[in-house]
């Protein structure tokens, strides 16, 4: 049976050009979305849907929107580009300018061989996987084809620009508390190069930047959130007060201190959730993080009378989690974070607004500020199994996990699990002493050798 489905984590990914995203799968994604959306709302009879896209700077982005553009109007809806701008941005102005839907084309973080093509709701929420089920489904209806056009109808365009910036804005008040504030801004020669320069320079910084100068295929080479280490180069060199590294379209964004230490997206979570509980704006009393989180975050929580909710590694699981319990933050260690006061999607033009308004607001460095996430070392062990079996069911198994949950008792983490397409298991912990988890994590690795290996 052949696998219709096209959406993962994160919208359809691949390689450009090749399936999922060759050029007619890419025109029938937008028909059907269109199609989708209009059985969802009832809309058949009413205004033509619109759209409104935007794509980051690889050389692949033109093409793709050019066919989804195709499907899109064979289906009769009005589709309005952005250009190269940050995802964050699609999200917002879908909301605030009333489109019916927004669409990025952009493989984040990925080398630029790579596309991929998100979409979000009217209210600049991602779509939810039952909507995305139902796009799958009239993919591989073969029934009907897009028409094939001699010319494709013009795309509108639309400067949105100024009005995520005047939106991102709102995360800093006041920001001449900062003074000359010296940053170094690395835009991973991707999206944010459309505003990280302005927005920075107008809100009277000084703003040094690299990954500035995106040539199609650039994008995130050797740079940008994935490779911070020329950023921290640069910063402690420069004496820079501090640097910020984006990803290729703009959601996420990696830290480095004035001294070149590198602050990730556990750092940023609990500094953010500490100062915002204080001025009694954290939501449920509570922090949304992925499995891959460091134990570090939930124990400096747990400090603070915060809690944490685990979920699965995706920021649409960290969304729905904060959706549906009400929270104000959530995130990944990645840096991706998400302010649902600001947008219910990572925005790291947001996140870096939102770490200098903490800095403003309380006098202190972002070295300071960082140090208080006490990160625990970590031990992964990989074992091969010949099955995967429930291992609550095998008794040495369950004993010797239970054995470990117990040692570590509450300053730790244990987290076994399969992988999704490998006979391997996972053996995850997180502790105050290297010597001792490598121990541990040994105990369960060699029970489940011999009892599934």
């Amino acid at each position: 049976m052949t696998d219709t489905r096209l959406f993962g984590t994160d919208g359809v990914r691949g390689t450009a050009g090749v399936y999922p995203l060759d050029h007619e799968t890419v025109a029938r994604l937008g028909a059907a979305l269109v199609r989708a959306m209009r059985t969802g709302s009832g809309a058949s009879t009413a205004r033509p849907l619109r759209f409104i896209v935007g794509r980051d700077t690889r050389e692949s982005g033109e093409w793709i929107e050019r066919e989804l553009g195709r499907g899109v109007h064979a289906e009769g809806a009005a589709i309005t580009t952005a250009g190269v701008i940050p995802t964050p941005a699609i999200a917002y102005v879908t909301r605030a300018m009333a489109f019916d839907a927004g669409i990025v084309i952009s493989a984040s973080h990925n080398p630029f061989q790579d596309n991929g093509i998100k979409v979000f709701s009217g209210r600049g929420e991602k779509f939810t996987e039952e909507t995305e089920r139902q796009v799958e489904a009239i993919i591989a209806d073969r029934s009907w084809q897009v028409p094939p056009v001699v010319e494709l109808p013009p795309v509108d365009r639309t400067d949105v620009v100024d009005a995520y910036i005047a939106h991102a804005r709102l995360a800093l008040p006041d920001p001449e508390r900062l003074g000359r504030f010296k940053l170094a801004v690395d835009a991973a020669n991707g999206a944010t190069t459309t505003v990280a320069p302005r927005l920075f320079r107008d809100l009277g910084y000084d703003v040094t930047l690299i990954g500035d100068a995106p040539d199609g295929r650039n994008i995130n080479l050797d740079c940008g959130s994935t490779h911070p280490e020329r950023l921290g180069a640069l910063v402690r060199e420069g004496r820079f007060r501090m640097g910020v590294a984006f990803d290729g379209d703009g959601d996420r964004a990696i830290f480095v201190d004035h001294t070149g230490r590198i602050v990730d997206g556990d750092a940023v979570m609990l500094l953010a959730s500490r100062h915002m509980k204080a001025q009694g704006r954290l939501n449920g009393s509570a922090v949304v993080a992925t499995v891959m989180s460091n134990i570090g975050l939930e124990i400096g929580l747990r400090e603070s009378g915060i809690d944490l909710v685990r979920c699965p590694v995706g920021d649409k699981y960290v969304m729905e989690e904060m959706v549906k319990r009400h929270i104000s933050i959530g995130g990944e260690q990645s840096g991706h974070i998400i302010f649902s006061e600001h947008l219910f999607t990572g925005d790291g033009i947001a996140t870096a607004l939102t770490v200098m308004r903490v800095m403003a607001d309380t006098g202190r460095e972002l070295a300071d500020l960082a140090s208080q996430l006490v990160t625990y070392p970590q031990v992964l062990v990989n074992v091969r199994v010949r099955e995967k079996r429930d291992l609550r069911g095998v008794p040495a198994i369950a004993a010797a996990m239970d054995r470990v949950e117990q040692q570590l008792a509450g300053q730790g983490r244990l987290l076994v699990r399969y992988s999704g397409t490998e006979p391997l298991l996972r053996v995850m912990i997180e502790g105050r002493d290297q010597h001792e988890i490598q121990g541990w994590a040994r105990e369960i690795a060699d029970s489940v050798k011999q009892h599934l290996g």
